[in-house]
């Protein structure tokens, strides 16, 4: 493990010493020409070179630290995003169980609604007997009641006759 530090540490080192060289050769080679019309002069300015100091260990130090510690805050805040995203999955998957519930549930009402209607109609005829019928003993049942008073109107009448 420490091994691995130690190489990792050293192939920054690396990598570091690099960039510097590339950067410094940049400098070296490169002479800007400023063109201006002041007096029609022309304007030659070298880049300063870049002195070639290594940053202090301490401030290597802080900055691995402070990539290290953004690296696990980002990681922290992955992990949360990827936290969320799974709770959304699983909501998701318990809506989709109780939506297909809900629509076997409805399906079963439709079903049986239908099955109702079916019957209803399959009855239709026979319920129109039923009322025809009612309808007609109605109909019977005031002939009788007049048949009944036009009796004892007539009976009393029989009676009064009988008396004389």
């Amino acid at each position: 493990m420490a091994e691995e530090k130690t190489k990792e540490e050293n192939l920054q080192k690396d990598r570091e010493e690099q960039r510097h060289q590339r950067i410094n050769s940049i400098i070296k080679t490169s002479n800007i020409l400023y063109s201006g019309k002041q007096d029609s002069h022309m304007i030659e300015v070298e880049v300063a070179e870049e002195v070639k100091e290594p940053p202090p260990p301490d401030v290597v130090q802080l900055c691995r630290e402070t990539f290290q510690k953004s690296a696990e805050y980002l990681h922290g805040e992955l992990e949360g995003t990827i936290e969320d995203y799974k709770l959304l999955e699983t909501l998701n998957k318990i809506t989709i169980t109780k939506y297909t519930d809900m629509k076997e549930f409805t399906e079963n009402i439709s079903r049986g609604l239908q099955e109702l209607n079916e019957k209803y109609s399959n009855l239709h005829p026979f319920l129109e007997q039923i009322n025809q019928i009612d309808e007609n003993v109605t109909a019977l049942e005031q002939a009788a009641y007049k048949l009944d008073n036009y009796s004892k109107r007539l009976e009393s009448k029989f009676k009064a006759l009988e008396k004389r």
